[in-house]
C-alpha cells in the first residue's frame, strides 16, 4: 500500500512540475464534493532564498495554504501547501511562496492563465460559471494582472494614436480611449470625454517611458474638446479627421434634406435606405429608384443633396493633397451656392477643420480599429447586462484589445 501511495505521489509531482525540496505529500479525492485535494510540503532541514536577501535562510515556521488548480478531469483540484516563513539575518520572519503560487492569493498561475484566457473571450459571468468562481474573485485576477501589466508598459515607441469615446453607464457616462495605430492596440482609457483626457494621456505617457512630444498624428472625430486637449497637449501632432466622420456628417445632412421634402414628395418615403447605403450594396430595385430620382437632380434637392455626398466621398478617395484641398474648396463654394441647406452645415464644418481632414490625403488614418473596439465592448456589455464600474470597464477593454504582456507576471499565460 505504502509503495502504491509513494507511486501516486509521485506521478502528481511529474504531472505538476513540483521539484526539490517540495514534493506530494499525500492525495485525497472527495467523490461526495467532487475535489481532489494534494498535500504539498517540503523535505525537513530545507533552507530558502528570499528576494533581495544573499543566500538561504533557515525556516521558523510555516502556514498552510490551500490554493485554486486546474481541475483534475471535471473535479475541481487544491493544492494544499506547507509555505515556509525564513528567518532573515537582520531577525525579520518572511513567508517565502513557491513560484508555482498565483498573483492573487488562493490560486496557482496555471489557473489564473486559464481565468485570463477565458476572459479575453467572453463576459466575466461565462467564465465564474465554467470554473465555479464567484464573479468577484473571476474580475479580481483579471483586474490584478491588467494593472501589474499596465504598471510596467513602455509607451516609448508611440507616435500615431487614434482617440475616441464610448459610453460606459446611462445618463450620459462616457469614457475615452487612446489606441497606439502602429501597434493595434488600446494604451489608455480614463472617464470623460473632455479636453483633460488628452492632458490625462500625456501624462501617463510621461510615467511609462515617452513624452507628449513623441506623438506625431492624431486622429479624432471633430470634438471641440479633443480638438483643444491635443493643442494644448500634444505640442507636436497632426490632427486627422477621419475621412469617414466627414462623410457621416453629409449622409446625416443628406437624411436631414430627404425627411423635408418627403412631406411634399410622396415618391422619397421608403428611400431612406437606399440614399444611405453605398450604390454598390443596392438590389436592382433599389439602383433603378435611385437613378431614377437622380436624374431630377435639377428640381429635387434630396437628388442634389446625394450627389453632394458623392461628389465628397469621391474627393476624400483621392491621394494628391493638392488637388484634394483644390476640389474640396470648390465643392464648398458649390454648396454654400446650393439651396441644399442642411449640406451647407457640412460646407461650413469642413472649411472650420479643412486641414484636419486634408491630412486625411496623407496619413489616410482612421478610427476604424478603436471603433470596432468600441463595437465589441458594447456587444460584452450587453451580454453581461451591462458592466457599470469604470473600473471593470477599463479591465475588459484592457483584456480585449491592449495586447497586454503577461509572461513576465505568469510563464502560462501569453
Amino acid at each position: 500500500m505504502r509503495d502504491e501511495a509513494n507511486m501516486t505521489n509521485q506521478l502528481f509531482e511529474a504531472a505538476l512540475g513540483i521539484k526539490a525540496p517540495w514534493y506530494v505529500q499525500g492525495v485525497d479525492f472527495d467523490t461526495a464534493k467532487r475535489q481532489l485535494t494534494i498535500a504539498v510540503d517540503f523535505v525537513a532541514g530545507s533552507r530558502f532564498a528570499y528576494p533581495g536577501v544573499a543566500g538561504e535562510h533557515p525556516v521558523h515556521d510555516t502556514q498552510i495554504k490551500r490554493l485554486r488548480h486546474l481541475n483534475f478531469f471535471h473535479h475541481e483540484c487544491y493544492l494544499e501547501v506547507r509555505v515556509p516563513r525564513v528567518r532573515l539575518p537582520d531577525g525579520a520572519v518572511r513567508l517565502v511562496e513557491p513560484d508555482w503560487v498565483g498573483q492573487l492569493d488562493g490560486f496557482t498561475l496555471l489557473f489564473e492563465a486559464l481565468v485570463l484566457m477565458l476572459a479575453q473571450q467572453m463576459p466575466f459571468a461565462a467564465v465564474a460559471r465554467i470554473v465555479n468562481l464567484s464573479w468577484h474573485r473571476v474580475h479580481a485576477i483579471c483586474s490584478r494582472y491588467v494593472e501589474l501589466a499596465l504598471t510596467s508598459a513602455n509607451l516609448s515607441d508611440v507616435s500615431t494614436v487614434a482617440i475616441d469615446e464610448t459610453s460606459y453607464r446611462r445618463g450620459h457616462e462616457y469614457l475615452t480611449l487612446v489606441a497606439d495605430m502602429q501597434a493595434r492596440r488600446v494604451v489608455f482609457v480614463t472617464p470623460g470625454r473632455d479636453a483633460k483626457t488628452i492632458e490625462g494621456f500625456a501624462a501617463y505617457l510621461s510615467r511609462h517611458h515617452g513624452t507628449p512630444e513623441q506623438v506625431t498624428s492624431v486622429s479624432i472625430d471633430m470634438s471641440p474638446a479633443f480638438i483643444k486637449g491635443v493643442g494644448e497637449h500634444l505640442p507636436n501632432a497632426r490632427l486627422t479627421f477621419d475621412k469617414f466622420h466627414v462623410v457621416a456628417h453629409a449622409s446625416k445632412a443628406l437624411d436631414t434634406v430627404r425627411r423635408q421634402q418627403q412631406k411634399a414628395d410622396p415618391e422619397l418615403k421608403g428611400m431612406r435606405w437606399t440614399l444611405l447605403k453605398d450604390a454598390n450594396k443596392l438590389n436592382l430595385a433599389q439602383l433603378t429608384d435611385l437613378e431614377a430620382l437622380v436624374r431630377q437632380y435639377a428640381t429635387k434637392r434630396t437628388a442634389r443633396a446625394w450627389l453632394y455626398r458623392e461628389q465628397l466621398r469621391e474627393i476624400l478617395g483621392r491621394k494628391q493633397i493638392h488637388v484634394v484641398s483644390e476640389m474640396l474648396r470648390q465643392w464648398c463654394t458649390n454648396v454654400m451656392r446650393s439651396k441644399v441647406e442642411p449640406m451647407k452645415d457640412v460646407a461650413r464644418l469642413i472649411r472650420r477643420h479643412f486641414d484636419g481632414i486634408v491630412a486625411w490625403t496623407q496619413t489616410r488614418q482612421t478610427n476604424g480599429f478603436i471603433e470596432a473596439i468600441n463595437g465589441l465592448f458594447q456587444a460584452a456589455k450587453r451580454k453581461a447586462r451591462g458592466y457599470t464600474r469604470f473600473a471593470t470597464m477599463r479591465t475588459v477593454l484592457f483584456l480585449v484589445a491592449g495586447k497586454l504582456d503577461f509572461s513576465g507576471l505568469n510563464p502560462h499565460a501569453s
